[in-house]
Formats: C-alpha cells, structure tokens, sequence
C-alpha cells in the first residue's frame, strides 16, 4: 500500500494538517466535514516551544501562521467592583505564537490539495479485507484503505468504531461557553471575574466573552444552541461585576460554543486500519495542549505512514509509541479549578500564583517542557 486512498473525518486542525502531509506524500485523500464550510473565528490557540515551531515549519505554514498571529494579551484578573487583583501575561495564556482557530484552520486548508466533502458525515464503516466501506449521510458509498478520526472530542469516528463517548470520555466538572458578544465589550482590555465555582471573561484571548463554570454534567442537545444559551445563564443568576450585561446579550450572541471540560481515554489510538488524531485520541478541552498535540500527532502520523511504506499495522504502531508519551499531559489535571477555582481562598491563592515571578517562571517551565516532550523525528531525512 504504497500511496493509500485515506479518508480523514474533521476539517479544524488536525485533519488538514494530516490532509496536506499525505497529498505531499502521494496519497489519494479525502476529508469530511459535518459543517458546511469551515469554521470562522472561534478561540485564539497557541504554540509553545521548539518543538511546535520545528512541525509549523516542516508543513510550510509557519510564515503564514506568524503573518496572521494575534499576539499575546495580557488578562487582569478583577474583583467584583472591577479593582484589579493580579495580571495573568500574555505569554502565559498565549505561548509563543498565538493565531484565532479559524484562521489556523484557513491556512491549513490553503496548503491541502485533495476533495472536501463538507456538510456531510460518515453514517458506517465496515472494515473488509480490501479496505473500509464507507456510507455517509450525502454523498454516495465509497471504500477507503485508511480512515483517520480526526473529529474532535466528540468524534464520530471514534463512536462508531471503539464504542460509546460514555467509555471513553470522562467529564471533568465543568462546562465552558464562549460568545462572541462584541469587539467593544472588552473596552480595549481583557479582564476575567470568579466567584466561587463560576469565571466570566471578557477581551481574552479565547472569545470576546468567555465563562466557565462548574455543575453536575448537564444533559442537553448538542445542535440546540437557543438551549444551550439558557442553560449559560441559569448558571450565572445572581452573579455579580458584568455578568447581568453579559448575560443579557447571550440571547443574541453572534457566535455562541458550549461544551464540558472533558478527557479522552482509551486504550489504543487504532483499531484495524482506523485510527484517531488529535482531541478524537488525546483530548483534554481547556487543556491548554489540544492544538500543539493535533500538529504534532499529524506530523507523526503522516510521517511514520511513510517510512513504513503506508503499512498501517507498523505506522500505527509506532505512532502510538511517540505520541502516547507526548500526550500524557492531556491525562493530567484539569483547567476547571484553575479557572474557576471552587472557593474564595482558592481563587485568591490562584491569583497570588500571578503576583509571584518565581511561581509564574516555575508555571511557564513547566508548559515550555511538556511541549517539547518528544524525539521529533525528521521524516524526510530518515532520521
């Protein structure tokens, strides 16, 4: 199987990237997307390290990534009458190059040359001794020789092949929202409010208004955006600073995202000639790695295809073994308390963290290790 014909689910990050690592490699692809277009806007996601720079450069978009970079942004953490309490830097929240998902997503799409098949989703797999048969919701039955579940952590891949989302997504505590709710809200600066247990944002590097909240799991319809949006504000009655203004505009948000902070956990990353990338494999929302880990993964992945000469049994094997290691911050711990943390004396120990070099340099070492945690191997050498 020299050149696979591989089918990737997902069109954020990690399938493109994967996408244009392949076609650069001969391989006949093809990616689904549920939406019908990709996705604009969203969050800001950031790079650390040497590591993410080496992989942004060896699938020729770094000089398009840093074109496009937002900057990091210094967030002030404020009371409830809006004093300041402590400032969280912008290089801890941003890395060293932070760029908006859609924009990332844009400029991977723009160095992909293979068929896109949005506002579709695949329905079946069937894996036979030839390949895997494909059925999609639109377009018509087809057979593939690799499929790649790069669908995020609600992956539909990975449902229809390894089981239910229960086995292997575990909720963490918290629910997160991000709204866009206005350039102006912010006023020019990005400040974030807790009380115990809640946070709201506003100016941050993730959306215009950002809040995270900690609850029992809350059960609702991942498409109903109109109950998801009620669901945010019952979380914050009574809450004090912005939140009543804030709250008051979700109705008619812009942009409106809500979802659990929640792990990925399973046994193998394939199955077969099935395999998962990114969040679909080593998620952790809110983690703080997702988009690192989904270039990263891709880069391996791609690359091991290759030097096994695309037999999957090998490549596959071997692109656990790196990755597995690499992804195990995503197993540890949880943005939840650290972002809402769960009483008064815990969000002021949080903010003294802020206030502290020494703390922050010990924070910023730590992220600036764990992104560099892999033996990156040079593909096109060999080596």
């Amino acid at each position: 199987m020299e050149n696979p014909n591989v089918l990737i689910s997902g069109a954020s990050i990690a399938g493109p990237a994967l996408a244009g690592l392949l076609t650069r490699a001969g391989c006949t692809v093809t990616v689904v997307e549920r939406a019908p277009a990709l996705r604009p806007g969203g969050q800001s996601v950031d790079f650390k390290g040497a590591t993410h720079r080496t992989v942004l450069e060896r699938l020729g978009i770094l000089d398009d990534v840093l074109r496009r970079q937002t900057g990091g942004q210094d967030q002030t953490i404020v009371d409830a009458a809006g004093r300041p309490q402590a400032v969280i830097p912008g290089e801890f929240t941003g890395g060293d190059i932070e760029i908006r998902r859609g924009d990332l997503a844009e400029v991977l799409y723009a160095h992909t040359d293979c068929e896109y098949l949005f506002g579709d989703t695949i329905t079946s797999l069937a894996e036979t001794t030839g390949g895997v048969d494909v059925t999609f919701a639109h377009a018509a039955p087809r057979r593939f020789d690799l499929v790649v579940g790069a669908d995020g952590i609600h992956s539909n891949v990975r449902r229809l092949v390894f089981g239910p989302e229960r086995d292997h997504v575990q909720y963490l505590g918290h629910h997160y929202a991000l709204a866009e709710l206005g350039e102006e809200l912010g006023g020019g600066g990005a400040e974030m409010y807790n009380e115990p247990g809640r946070m709201a944002a506003v100016g941050g590097p993730k959306a215009s208004a950002f809040f995270v909240f900690a609850s029992p799991e809350l059960d609702y319809d991942r498409a109903d955006t109109a109950q998801q949006r009620q669901l945010l504000i019952d979380a914050y009655q009574g809450a004090g600073w912005r939140v009543p203004e804030l709250m008051a505009r979700i109705p008619q948000a812009g942009e409106f995202y809500l979802d659990s902070l929640s792990r990925v956990t399973i046994d193998h990353y394939s199955r077969g000639r099935v395999v998962l990338l990114g969040d679909a494999a080593y998620g952790n929302t809110l983690g703080g790695f997702g988009t690192g880990l989904a270039i990263v993964g891709a880069y391996v992945l791609a690359g091991e295809l290759r030097a096994a000469g695309g037999d999957h049994r090998i490549a596959f094997a071997r692109y656990e073994e790196l990755m597995r290691k690499y992804a195990k911050v995503s197993q540890r711990g949880s943005a939840g308390p650290f972002l809402a943390p769960p009483s008064r004396a815990r969000i002021k120990l949080r903010d003294w963290t802020f206030k502290s070099r020494f703390l922050l340099g010990l924070m910023l070492k730590a992220t600036d290790k764990f992104a560099t945690d892999i033996e990156l191997p040079d593909y096109a050498s060999g080596s």
